[in-house]
């Protein structure tokens, strides 16, 4: 590629450059090429770079780079124009291209660009020069960087090896544990199969006592029952000879008289050894026991309801309270939320409890006294105060519900007492057969 450079025969313009312009070479020339550009007017441009003419000299260099180096390389006026922009800018190394001596210590890619744009004698071996020197370098810190990433890449692997060693150390330390604690728990196993056997066991023995116990008292009933049979048979044959003697003694016959003794006295000696035999018990319960009616100091509820007594009147707590072994149930939040709702809820319980513990002192009665668990953020540290039972009820089951399992576990017969405003709990304990009192009642009475 020969071009003119307006100079002599030794000024390097007869050089051809036998190989492609370097990377590095070639983006240092579009920066000098750019950096010359805005120094001249758009008439000395080239037709196809004029529209560049505006751009700033990083974008001029980005998009403009390939149209700068192809007017550089085929239009020797412009390179002659940005050669002379260059001089003006850096005139000492134009100066020593031009005097052929280039400083040592100028990057060797600057100097190859210079000389490409001023084709100083030359010029071509110093842009090959510059190129090889380049390649070097690169390869030189390809090869570092090589270098490099190997020693980390060995790091790594020496990291993960020993990270590999520690988890595997670790795991057979887990593996060990776990098969020890298999072995404990196969042991455990079979102890428990071994209970279980000795359980079946035993409830096989139980069983079969069980039905030899059961077959023994059906024989005896059998036999009392035979036995009651042959003496309702004497009794029978008694009272015939009872109706015989009467008839003789009002005959005035002795000798009849004496026969019937005699048959009374064998039976009473043949009832009483069946008494003997049966291990009866005395009569206990007499026929006026069995009569319907209130003794005195035996109350029920029901008879407490019947006085003229208003059901909002604490006086009716009172005479419930004065039943033999009765059972006050309070529904707690239901009355605290009743008498003072804005205290928070641990107060509430622990005022309600205090003075359900004075009214249990004065009145003897056995109190248990419900709260809703559901109402809870965490269990409850409380000492219960004397004479009152404290429950929560458990996840799931309201306090309402509690306060039902508590009548229905009580026997029939005995006096209940459930405070509470709710008309559903005083409905279901009524049915229970206990005695609903208002919330309102209790709280007058305590206070």
């Amino acid at each position: 590629m020969a071009e003119t450079h307006g100079g002599g025969p030794g000024d390097g313009a007869a050089e051809v450059l036998d190989r492609p312009l370097p990377d590095g070479v070639r983006r240092r020339v579009v920066q000098i090429v750019s950096d010359g550009f805005g120094g001249l007017t758009p008439a000395e441009l080239p037709a196809q770079l004029r529209q560049y003419a505006r751009f700033a000299p990083n974008r001029r260099a980005k998009f403009a780079g390939n149209a700068m180096a192809a007017a550089l390389e085929t239009d020797p006026l412009f390179r002659q124009r940005i050669g002379e922009k260059f001089k003006e800018a850096q005139p000492e190394l134009a100066g020593a291209l031009d005097s052929g001596s280039p400083p040592p210590a100028a990057d060797p890619l600057d100097v190859a660009a210079a000389a490409y744009v001023l084709r100083p004698a030359g010029w071509v071996k110093l842009v090959t020069a510059a190129g090889e020197e380049a390649q070097r370098a690169d390869a030189e810190r390809a090869d570092e960087e090589s270098r490099a990433e190997l020693e980390r890449l060995r790091a790594e692997l020496a990291r993960a090896r020993e990270h590999t060693r520690a988890e595997t150390d670790r795991l057979r330390a887990e593996l060990d544990a776990v098969r020890k604690e298999a072995e404990s728990l196969h042991r455990k196993l079979r102890a428990a199969h071994s209970d279980v056997k000795r359980g079946e066991a035993a409830l096989r023995k139980a069983r079969a006592e069980i039905e030899a116990v059961r077959a023994e008292s059906q024989v005896q009933v059998s036999a009392a029952d035979s036995e009651t049979r042959r003496l309702k048979a004497r009794l029978g044959e008694t009272e015939a000879a009872l109706e015989a003697a009467r008839r003789a003694a009002r005959e005035g016959r002795s000798v009849e008289d004496m026969r019937v003794r005699l048959l009374l006295d064998t039976l009473l000696d043949a009832t009483q050894g069946l008494r003997r035999e049966l291990a009866l018990p005395p009569v206990s319960v007499r026929p006026a026991e069995t009569v319907d009616a209130v003794e005195p100091g035996r109350m029920t509820p029901k008879d407490i309801a019947a006085r003229a007594l208003s059901e909002h009147d604490p006086a009716i707590l009172d005479q419930l309270l004065a039943l033999p072994q009765v059972h006050l149930v309070v529904d707690g939040y239901n009355v605290t939320k009743t008498g003072y709702p804005q205290m928070p809820l641990e107060k509430q319980r622990l005022r309600l409890l205090g003075q359900l513990s004075q009214l249990a002192a004065q009145t003897g009665a056995e109190v248990t006294c419900v709260f809703d668990g559901a109402e809870l953020a965490a269990p409850v540290l409380l000492a219960p105060p004397r004479g009152v039972r404290v429950l929560f009820s458990k996840p799931g089951v309201t306090a309402d519900e509690l306060i039902r399992q508590l009548v229905r576990a009580e026997p029939p017969g005995r006096p209940v007492v459930v405070v509470s405003t709710d008309r559903e709990v005083a409905d279901g304990v009524a049915r229970a057969g206990a005695r609903p009192v208002a919330s309102a009642v209790l709280l007058k009475r305590l206070s």
